[in-house]
């Protein structure tokens, strides 16, 4: 029996949340590619993302504190916490339909922001 899986590595598991603390998760994400998008909600937010199989993302706490927002074309959940207004992460599905979750790589624990490589990424005329 052939199992790929076994000798493909786990992403590294990294622990964030929103400013408050209301909201925390964990998630196996990959962080060599990081994106900076130019679409409006992106821009007006700093946001830089990194993007994960749904199913390696766990909500820890705070689902009773999440809001969602939707706009343009209303695919991606946008996810905010109600006491702080962060944006922690946004829930989709990527482009062959697996659900997956947009990290908002600011909102995760101990990272250097500076060694990140954010490749931009045209959200704006997508």
């Amino acid at each position: 029996m052939n199992d790929d899986t076994a000798s493909t590595p786990l992403p590294p598991l990294h622990s964030g949340g929103c400013h408050c603390g209301a909201v925390r998760f964990e998630a196996r994400v990959d962080l060599s590619h990081v994106i900076s998008c130019n679409c409006s909600i992106c821009t007006a937010k700093g946001l830089l993302l990194a993007f994960t199989p749904a199913e390696n993302f766990t909500l820890q706490q705070g689902e009773d504190r999440l809001n969602e927002y939707r706009f343009n074309r209303h695919v991606i959940g946008h996810m905010f916490c109600t006491a702080c207004g962060t944006e922690p992460f946004a829930r989709g599905s990527m482009p062959d339909g697996t659900p997956m979750v947009a990290l908002n790589v600011r909102c995760l624990d101990d990272i250097d922001l500076a060694a990140l490589t954010p490749m931009p990424y045209d959200g704006r005329n997508s």
